[in-house]
């Protein structure tokens, strides 16, 4: 991929990571564990932020404390507590960084990312706009929680505020 491409897909992935990270900052500790789950909403958002980064799907597991609860469809065994969740959010955020400044073209287009059932087969490309397109939803769904809980909530991002380089 041209070097100019990987810079504008991280500066807008980039600042979607950003917004997620507002986001968990900004929520009170009062809200944190409560019926709407912000910490779990949180958490999956990251989760599969880290498993789509991932270029060998079938390698993947999260770092711990984390385990892969969310291909079991079940909860995390505890809530994980804001500093925790902000250190992962931090080392999948390096790892996306990594793996769009290292794509070339050769790999965003023949090279798949395949999970382990075989639902998804994406190009390398297809997985990178998927991932981006959930972590933007998950920022959104906190922000509106924290919208709705303490009539505040981060201001938008327009651009990653770290660089590819």
């Amino acid at each position: 991929m041209s070097n100019l491409l990987n810079q504008h897909l991280w500066h807008q992935f980039g600042a979607g990571i950003d917004m997620l990270e507002n986001a968990i900052k900004l929520c009170p500790a009062e809200h944190w564990n409560t019926e709407h789950q912000f910490w779990y909403n949180a958490y999956h958002c990251l989760f599969f932020l880290d498993y789509y980064s991932t270029k060998e799907p079938a390698l993947f597991a999260p770092p711990p404390p984390f385990s892969l609860s969310e291909f079991e469809d079940r909860m995390p065994e505890r809530v994980y507590a804001k500093e925790e969740l902000l250190n992962y959010l931090q080392a999948s955020r390096t790892k996306c960084k990594t793996l769009i400044a290292g794509l070339t073209d050769e790999e965003l287009i023949n090279n798949r990312w395949i999970n382990a059932s075989g639902t998804m087969n994406y190009s390398v490309l297809e997985i990178c706009l998927y991932n981006m397109r959930h972590v933007q939803h998950h920022a959104a769904q906190l922000n509106l929680l924290l919208r709705q809980s303490i009539d505040d909530a981060p201001q938008w991002v327009f651009r990653a505020k770290e660089g590819l380089h």
